[in-house]
């Protein structure tokens, strides 16, 4: 590709980078866009997203790619690494008016070869479900607007469920639907379910049940991004008023909380295990959150300017064997690694399964995750051992850590730095004594030693249960008949009867004296995490970021959707 500047390296657009595994390069002939390829304009529109679903038709190519760009929604077979991509062939297109996509979700539960179910969310703050091999549009909800007028940020199935979605806006909302249910043509009336600091849930009251189902009023300002636990039984929101907030989803009930070093939050992942959250935003940096310890373990500073996507990469977790002696672990810690990520991602559960039970020699495991941001650079890290266990005994010839203390200001600051003045306050519970490991992101190894895990209250409130499909166990075993049926009507909640259904235990949150304590400590009190790797790919902002067993998708903002081919995974294309 050209480079930019002059050829100025700083400026140069990287077509391969090289980790520990070997060389990342970039496919130009698996490259998807718009059937011209022309750069998209992208002032004023909304971020190009990309999601993925496999059909299972047999053909061992049963991958298939939707991206929105601008107004316009593309349905392609995806060749990957495989084949060289054909734009000229969509399976499905579609051109709005009035409106641009905003984000999408396939139920990977019914896809098949012949149908799939792909729910769409709009600028105007509709959500359409289609099936783009069909060519139909089943149902449109919030057609007229009277739910929520503010732009859909996020849109997801229910884990396990056929029939269930979940919907944020940036109203700061969110709202379950049932696909099945049909939806009223008055507006409808909610009853406060339940409240907690700045949090609250509402039913919808009425004689049968309608959508939506429940209302969520989360945090200030808009809801950026949500994502379900590994195990679907949890809840992870960012706000713009720079708040994480980790729910228990069936019972409602608020897990723990983070704050922003300054600036909202954008972007949140789980990792495939569930012990982590990573989330990104306006302060350019990336946060490693402890979902058992409910407290931020690391930061990541290397992005400069705001974080767009956070995404853990299951196919790169490091699986290492260590010397028996440097295992001080227990049997249960040993168990527990070696189950790790068995049911969250299919490639570390053969790495893993692949060991014998009985095998004496202790494993290490180390997460990757990446980041991309309107930088338009991407970033690659590591959590290792230093990190995620630091008062663990390591092995001299396993450990490559800089010890300094991290007391720079994260990027894109403006110099003004809150947390370099006063005295610094650490985490209660698992303080960190100065100086701080500083990780480079070598392969290092980790040895876990976190023991049982949390347990988790599985127990649904009473006025959930009513729609009897909340429950996780329920979700997994009922099969609902499809239904196409057109019904666009859906009720309205009236600004004047909404005021006081919105009342929110609302503490007004001084950014200043969040600073310093377990929401947000000061930099010099975590770990600083540095990338791995950090390359500019692309020449506008950076919207996606997807790990593929073959490969790593990103996207930018000009409607470029690209393919990085993983080490030895290269395929020659013929002309």
């Amino acid at each position: 590709m050209a480079a930019e500047g002059g050829g100025k390296e700083m400026n140069e657009i990287k077509t391969q980078f090289t980790t520990r595994e070997g060389l990342y390069k970039l496919l130009s002939h698996s490259e998807y866009s718009r059937p011209n390829r022309v750069p998209f304009n992208s002032q004023g529109s909304n971020p190009v997203k990309v999601s993925f679903v496999n059909v299972n038709d047999q053909s061992g190519n049963g991958d298939r790619i939707c991206f929105n760009v601008g107004r316009e929604l593309y349905f392609y077979i995806y060749k990957g690494v495989r084949k060289a991509a054909d734009l000229s062939k969509p399976i499905d297109k579609r051109i709005y008016k009035g409106t641009q996509p905003t984000c999408h979700d396939f139920n990977h539960l019914t896809a098949t070869a012949e149908s799939v179910s792909l729910l769409v969310g709009f600028s105007a703050g509709q959500v359409q479900l289609i099936d783009p091999i069909k060519k139909e549009t089943s149902k449109l909800f919030n057609e007229e607007r009277l739910i929520d007028k503010s732009r859909v940020t996020c849109v997801k199935w229910v884990p396990g469920s056929e029939s269930l979605f979940l919907v944020a806006h940036s109203s700061g909302n969110m709202y379950l639907y049932n696909v099945e249910h049909t939806c009223g043509t008055t507006a409808p009336h909610y009853q406060l379910l339940k409240q907690g600091e700045n949090f609250a849930v509402h039913t919808c009251k009425s004689k049968s049940t309608r959508n939506p189902l429940l209302k969520w009023t989360v945090g200030e300002g808009a809801l950026n991004e949500f994502a379900f636990s590994p195990d679907g039984k949890f809840l992870a929101c960012v706000s713009q008023d720079g708040f994480l907030r980790v729910f228990n989803f069936d019972s409602v009930e608020l897990h723990g909380t983070m704050k922003s070093y300054f600036g909202g939050l954008l972007c949140v992942c789980w990792s495939p295990d569930g012990k982590y959250i990573v989330t990104g935003g306006e302060d350019d940096l990336v946060t490693v959150w402890s979902f058992v310890d409910c407290r931020v373990i690391a930061r990541g500073q290397g992005h400069k300017s705001w974080v767009s996507v956070v995404a853990f990469d299951p196919n790169t977790t490091s699986v290492e064997e260590s010397d028996p002696m440097e295992f001080s672990g227990s049997d249960e810690d040993f168990q527990e690694l070696l189950s790790f990520g068995r049911d969250r991602a299919n490639s570390t559960q053969s790495r893993l399964s692949k060991r014998n039970s009985t095998d004496s020699r202790p494993v290490s495991v180390t997460y990757r995750f990446g980041s991309v941001g309107q930088d338009t650079q991407l970033c690659l890290w590591d959590l290792t051992e230093d990190i995620l266990f630091p008062h663990q005994p390591l092995s001299r010839t396993r450990t490559h850590t800089n010890v300094m203390n991290a007391t720079s200001p994260p990027a894109g600051s403006g110099g003004s730095n809150p947390g370099t003045n006063g005295n610094s306050i650490t985490t209660p519970g698992n303080s960190i004594p100065p100086p701080l490991p500083r990780s480079n992101s070598l392969p290092h190894s980790a040895v876990s030693n976190t023991g049982s895990k949390s347990s988790v209250d599985s127990a649904i409130a009473s006025g959930v249960s009513k729609f009897a499909t909340l429950s996780i166990h329920d979700r997994k075993e009922r099969h609902h008949d499809k239904d196409h049926k057109r019904n666009h009507s859906m009720g309205h909640i009236s600004s004047k009867s909404s005021d006081k259904l919105n009342i929110v235990t609302k503490n007004k949150t001084d950014p200043a004296k969040t600073l310093g304590t377990p929401l947000c400590p000061r930099m010099e009190d975590v770990p600083l995490l540095e990338p791995l790797i950090c390359k500019k790919i692309a020449h506008e902002r950076l919207t996606v970021l997807i790990f593929l067993e073959d490969c790593i998708v990103t996207a930018c903002q000009e409607g470029f959707i690209c393919t990085w081919a993983r080490p030895g995974k290269v395929v020659s294309f013929n002309p």
